[in-house]
């Protein structure tokens, strides 16, 4: 049993360290939480979307659907009812049909320069580029990201071979970074405690939301 439960107070949950993390880094005209769909692990987000803070983020990205542009506009009139955003990731047609929020690019795309794509969402729209590396990062700020997540952050199921970068790591180079970051990876209510003076602008990922 966690202090907080001895004393009557709830237990922190990944969306709390999500808010205390964005109102930390200087970073509150971005979203706190970024929930991301798989396929494989959260095809459907629904459940989950009333555990996220106000104004956070869903990236869907279930490339294996077939019915893909029905599940993002069914998602993106949930996210209304939430008070929530949608984006969409390496599909800047789909992001439109659905009437996303943004866009979100993955490093390979956007090392492959995927400035043609992001311009399409760049009128009011978010744009956020996966990153692995400090060049990663780089070429985020480059393409005009609004921000990057630098992943992965802990040991993850999503990546099960990836060396994590561990926080010191994700620390040095999220405070070079020339964009706000988010972590990814791994990331869960018992650990996100360790994010607290990383200067991360938030954290992303696909469980643990709601959970203390």
């Amino acid at each position: 049993m966690g202090f907080g439960n001895i004393f009557g107070q709830r237990s922190m949950t990944l969306s709390d360290y999500a808010r205390r993390l964005n109102f930390r880094s200087g970073c509150a005209h971005l979203p706190a939480a970024i929930l991301m769909t798989d396929f494989a692990r959260l095809a459907d987000p629904g459940p989950l979307l009333g555990a996220l803070p106000a104004g956070a983020l869903v990236l869907y990205r279930n490339y294996q659907s077939p019915n893909r542009a029905r599940e993002a506009v069914a998602l993106k009139s949930l996210c209304r009812r939430h008070g929530l955003k949608l984006i969409v990731a390496e599909d800047p047609w789909l992001a439109y049909a659905a009437e996303a929020d943004g866009l979100h690019l993955s490093e390979p795309t956007a090392r492959q320069s995927g400035q043609a794509s992001a311009a399409k969402m760049r009128a009011g729209g978010l744009l956020t580029v996966a990153a692995h590396s400090p060049a990663g990062l780089m070429r985020a700020a480059a393409l005009g990201a609004d921000a990057a997540l630098l992943s992965p952050v802990f040991e993850t199921k999503s990546h099960p071979g990836a060396d994590p970068l561990g926080i010191l790591k994700f620390v040095a180079w999220g405070r070079r970074a020339p964009l706000p970051v988010y972590a990814l990876g791994g990331i869960d209510a018992g650990n996100a405690g360790r994010l607290m003076h990383s200067g991360a602008a938030g954290i992303a990922g696909i469980g643990g939301w709601g959970q203390p």
